[in-house]
């Protein structure tokens, strides 16, 4: 007589698994968690290209996979760049869509500040890069969109750490500033970082992403349809020259963020919650590996890196620009217009926010690679890059701390004053 299990034994690998699959799920939901994942990529690969091991790095980074009949050799540094970012990409599409639609961007009147400190907050570093290259005499200005971006996942989960005890409303301002930020940033990639469009590939890279749109406002969620049709969509995008993250962008807003009758959720939601822990969990810590990988050795040194008039403009750019810009913009917009904070946020509360911002890190690092590529310039960029979202980082944390103590201070001395 053959064995067999106890009654249901064959279930328990099963609920152990999901179980499993489900706490890493919430946790790469988890925006802290994921912010040092990708931290720890960075600064793992900033080591290795620093090491004596340095040319393995260069080796893997460069290595060359893909069919090259249809021009998708590409290196796995490229690989990560245009392939995986377009995951993170497609869920800033579907989080665009869903602001746009039900979320911040919806009321005009209360999205209006933080959209015009978006804008601000962009042109003010691009501003100070400039001019840090024109008075340097440098050959540079290419790079001048580096210090524009902010990144939304860094940023907001910093905001979570460090900003306990201030209005929660500053967090629908910072997120309003990063989502619009984002959109112009992809933009930015595809009006400027376009050299040559081939019309044929892009026609059908838009059929695609039409039919995706298509087959997604009818509910058609099935993976084994949508993926194909998002691969190739992606491919064409990548042939005709365009920055084939843009593809990413396209099919995401395409999705329907209003919920039918019947509908547990809106379809954006149900999207950002299968694509984010791949994106936040795999995505973007392969891209930070690649695109960190900063030789400073090889680039002459600290000292020469931190003296080239481009990292002088990307750091000023992150650090001081976005303060300046999305501040300093607010504070004037708030006196000369009808435009106010409201909400319980005064001007005190925004400038930790503001700081944080010049967190560009991920689409900072992309800009770099496309306006420098493989280059000493491009190498001090990205360096500039991490050193700028470092300070910022730190700068914005301590300022959002000693804002929150001295809220707290206040709240206290007037519960004191109504007891006594």
């Amino acid at each position: 007589m053959p064995h067999r299990e106890p009654h249901g034994h064959h279930h328990i690998p099963t609920a152990t698994s999901y179980g499993t699959r489900r706490r890493i799920r919430v946790r790469l939901q988890n925006e802290t968690f994921t912010g040092a994942l990708l931290l720890g990529a960075a600064v793992l690969a900033l080591l290795w290209a620093n090491s004596p091991w340095r040319g393995a790095y260069q080796a893997l980074a460069g290595y060359e996979i893909g069919p090259a009949a249809l021009h998708l050799d590409l290196s796995l540094s490229t690989w990560a760049a245009d392939g995986l970012l377009a995951i993170f990409f497609f869920v800033v599409g579907l989080e665009l869509k869903t602001e746009f639609v039900t979320g911040s961007l919806r009321k005009l009147d209360e999205a209006l500040l933080p959209m015009a400190a978006a804008v601000l907050g962009m042109a003010a570093p691009a501003l100070i890069y400039a001019g840090i290259q024109a008075v340097s005499d440098s050959d540079g200005m290419g790079g001048w969109a580096i210090p524009t971006a902010t990144d939304i996942a860094f940023a907001v989960a910093l905001l979570g750490i460090f900003g306990r005890g201030l209005p929660p409303t500053l967090r629908v301002f910072l997120l309003t500033l990063a989502v619009v930020d984002d959109l112009l940033a992809i933009t930015v990639i595809a009006v400027f970082y376009t050299e040559e469009i081939h019309l044929l590939p892009l026609v059908g890279s838009l059929a695609l992403i039409a039919l995706f749109g298509l087959l997604v406002q009818r509910r058609v969620t099935s993976w084994w349809l949508l993926v194909p049709i998002a691969v190739v969509a992606w491919a064409l995008m990548h042939e005709a020259g365009v920055h084939a993250t843009v593809a990413g962008v396209l099919m995401g807003m395409t999705v329907p963020a209003r919920r039918r009758h019947g509908e547990r959720e809106q379809l954006t939601h149900a999207f950002v919650e299968r694509v984010q822990p791949v994106s936040a969990g795999f995505a973007l810590p392969v891209f930070a590996f690649f695109a960190a990988g900063v030789s400073v050795v090889d680039s002459g040194g600290l000292g020469e890196v931190l003296g080239d008039p481009v990292a002088i403009g990307v750091v000023a750019g992150l650090v001081v620009g976005k303060t300046l810009g999305i501040w300093g913009g607010v504070a004037i917009l708030t006196k000369v217009t009808r435009l106010r904070l409201g909400h319980g946020v005064d001007l005190a509360d925004l400038l930790g926010v503001a700081m944080l911002a010049g967190i560009g890190f991920t689409v900072s690092l992309l800009i770099a690679e496309l306006s420098f590529g493989p280059t000493p310039a491009g190498d001090h960029a990205k360096f500039a890059v991490l050193l700028g979202s470092l300070v910022s980082a730190v700068l914005g944390g301590v300022t959002l701390r000693a804002r929150a103590r001295v809220r707290v201070r206040g709240r206290g001395a007037r519960v004191a004053r109504r007891a006594g």
